[in-house]
């Protein structure tokens, strides 16, 4: 194990709403949900007002609204978040090449590796100018942890929440994990912890305390002696620059079942296509196409098909989707599906046009492209209102006479709009109709206006 705290973990506080709450004054210091706004959406982030009536994420919308009835409930704008998480990984860059992005608002950072860090004072110092220098750039908070290894410099992160430091200093790190929940180890999901409870194992102490033969016994060989090492507070897991992709896939999960065959095959050729375009976005191609049903009981089956090299190709990717619809049976109605490719490269193979050929002739007619690219970061559940005319909770809008604003709500024609800016007062709500042609669609503007020097780098 490294001897000097020089793994720096990195969490956004509360990413989605916090950076909703900057750009809109109207919410700051209020209960905000940020999620999937329709009968089967689930909150993506809670901001700490919200998470105090016991919203959190990944809990159903409805439960969150029963919960936190006055909170403002926005549906995600991940472009919006996608370029201030560029910004916070751009800080991390300049510390080390060896930065390890686990999401767009978390990431492992290797100081030594850059030469930033060396000691617990130089670490120290390190993560305090990291979180002036984040909110500098963008007005919002990240808890930063500072240890010896990745698992220790996740629990420190925590530890910090909100907008905290915590570093765990060389030779306590026993001592800091022996009356935490087993829980707190990486790997340590519901199920096992579940299965360690039953077992009378609760705290990281209690697995010293039965050993590693007992935990092998329990878990199995591989994760029984993964877990043990980690009780010790022994991770020799290093900080990984590039993650390489094993996949890439969509999914969509309906307000209500479809029943209609027919419509199960256009949403799959329209899944097929987003995939696509993810696909060739991140400049890759694959051999495996896999197809996801969730039917009305919650059973979910999944069929794959291996091509005979990999492909980008849409009508390909369609064609090979619908035939593996054809083994499936969704007599009852299906809640979710998805398609996804595995068995990524970056080049294509030459003699799969042929049959991209054959299968831009079966596949039939496609959707609306332009439609469906514009809907692409929206939710299911949200993806008709924007068809029908584009008015989406949260997002962003400007009005010919009253400048910019974000939709609060619509609905029965008419869509009510709060006018302000991140440095902006709380402003005044107006209603229009949802065809008012001084009323349009906005790109977000940024949380904080560059002006001057940028702040001091390590």
């Amino acid at each position: 194990m490294r001897k000097a705290p020089t793994i720096l973990h990195l969490d956004m506080d509360a990413f989605y709403a916090s950076a909703e709450q900057a750009s809109k004054p109207s919410l700051r210091g209020k209960a905000v949900v940020v999620g999937g706004l329709g009968p089967r959406g689930v909150v993506a982030t809670a901001s700490y007002e919200a998470r105090v009536f016991g919203v959190h994420s990944a809990m159903p919308m409805g439960q969150a609204r029963r919960l936190a009835p006055n909170a403002a409930y926005l549906v995600p704008r991940f472009g919006f978040y996608k370029a201030i998480s560029e910004q916070v990984m751009g800080l991390l860059r300049e510390l080390s090449p060896l930065v390890e992005p686990l999401s767009l608002d978390e990431a492992f950072v290797d100081l030594e590796a850059g030469g930033a860090a060396w000691d617990d004072a130089s670490a120290r110092l390190v993560g305090a100018r990291l979180r002036g220098d984040i909110r500098a750039v963008t007005g919002l908070t990240g808890s930063v942890g500072l240890a010896a290894s990745k698992m220790l410099a996740k629990i420190a992160s925590e530890q910090a929440k909100p907008d905290g430091l915590v570093v765990i200093e060389p030779g306590t790190e026993r001592a800091l994990l022996g009356p935490l929940s087993v829980r707190t180890l990486p790997g340590v999901g519901p199920a096992t912890g579940d299965h360690l409870r039953r077992a009378g194992i609760h705290t990281v102490d209690e697995i010293v305390e039965a050993g590693e033969d007992e935990l092998v016994r329990l878990l199995g060989k591989a994760h029984g002696h993964g877990l043990y090492a980690m009780a010790l507070a022994r991770d020799e897991r290093a900080v990984v620059a590039e993650r390489e992709a094993k996949s890439v896939s969509v999914e969509d999960t309906y307000d209500v079942d479809i029943h209609d065959r027919v419509r199960v095959g256009l949403e799959v050729q329209r899944l097929a296509d987003r995939c696509v375009r993810r696909l060739r976005g991140a400049g890759l191609s694959g051999r495996t196409i896999v197809l996801k049903v969730r039917r009305y009981d919650f059973s979910t089956l999944t069929r794959s098909e291996t091509l005979r090299g990999p492909t980008d190709d849409p009508a390909v990717v369609r064609e090979a989707a619908l035939r593996l619809l054809e083994g499936v049976d969704s007599t009852g109605g299906v809640r979710l599906l998805g398609v996804g490719v595995t068995g990524l490269a970056d080049f294509t193979q030459e003699d799969l046009f042929a049959q991209a050929a054959e299968a831009a002739g079966a596949a039939g007619e496609g959707v609306d492209h332009a439609v469906e690219q514009a809907a692409d970061d929206v939710p299911a559940e949200e993806r008709d209102v924007l068809v029908e005319r584009r008015w989406v909770a949260g997002h962003d809008v400007r009005h010919a006479q009253y400048g910019h604003g974000w939709v609060q709500g619509s609905g029965l024609g008419r869509v009510t709009v709060r006018f302000e800016t991140p440095d902006s007062e709380p402003g005044r709500v107006r209603t229009f109709l949802v065809d008012d042609p001084a009323l349009e669609s906005a790109d977000p503007l940024p949380l904080v206006e560059v002006t001057g020097a940028p702040p001091h780098r390590l």
